[in-house]
């Protein structure tokens, strides 16, 4: 008779995706070693393979899930609402909760997609263009007076543009939280800058009750992003698209 999982498998198991998307994070997919993986989880090496079989696993489970995620923020009818530019908004303000509690994971994703093999690429590219298709949908209805099927694309596109890149300036302790920004992201899209409005709630404070410039997290803080490699300084710009992919708004080369 096989032998049941340990109490608080699955649990362990989450813990040790979660540190492994920090690790990758911070030190890229391919500098990461399984062993540094392991001391980050507080396991030994061979305890880690009980839970996974190999970094790559780690990578695919990394970026499928952070893209499930997404998917199902789309697919929630809690967004749903008679009026068209509100449902935007209320997706903007969904994706940026999802990015505040999984910065490490957008990241990997938007940065070490290119490493998994072409079929688990294929999953996660037919993610992304279904949460670009659901925003794109949502965005024509919010404008029907654009030529459908020319505008919406793009218009979903730039406003990725907007919420995609806020790990590489947005600190997570500074004064502006995701929650806080995003409203000021669905003003800037619908409105442009005459029409942003400074947050009203959701503002981060420091001790002495002033707001604090926005900057990388200081190195100190556990499992935290340092300054950007300069690899990283070269993927974290402006996202270049596969070949197929144009309506992919995550992946960068």
């Amino acid at each position: 008779m096989p032998r049941g999982r340990a109490k608080g498998y699955e649990l362990q198991r989450e813990t040790i995706v979660s540190r492994a998307a920090a690790l990758f994070a911070q030190r890229g997919y391919v500098a990461t070693s399984m062993n540094e993986v392991a001391e980050a989880c507080g396991v030994s090496k061979p305890s880690l393979y009980h839970y996974v079989t190999d970094k790559h696993q780690l990578l695919a489970e990394i970026a499928e899930g952070h893209i499930a995620r997404l998917l199902s923020v789309v697919a929630d009818p809690a967004h749903d609402t008679p009026e068209p530019e509100e449902r935007v908004r209320r997706l903007i303000a969904a994706f940026l909760a999802v990015y505040a509690s999984s910065q490490h994971e957008h990241r990997v994703l938007t940065e070490d997609v290119r490493f998994l093999e072409p079929e688990e690429q294929h999953r996660v590219l037919e993610g992304q263009r279904q949460v670009v298709a659901a925003f794109a949908a949502a965005i024509a209805s919010a404008r029907p007076d654009l030529e459908r099927g020319i505008l919406e694309k793009p218009l979903a596109m730039l406003l990725f543009g907007m919420m995609n890149w806020m790990f590489t300036w947005l600190k997570p302790a500074g004064p502006l939280s995701h929650a806080a920004m995003a409203p000021v992201v669905a003003d800037l899209f619908f409105g442009g800058l005459a029409a942003v409005r400074f947050p009203s709630a959701h503002l981060n404070h420091d001790d002495n009750g002033d707001l604090e410039c926005l900057c990388t997290a200081p190195p100190s803080a556990p499992l935290s992003l340092p300054s950007p490699s300069p690899r990283r300084l070269r993927s974290t710009g402006a996202p270049v698209f596969p070949a197929g992919a144009d309506d992919v708004a995550f992946t960068a080369a």
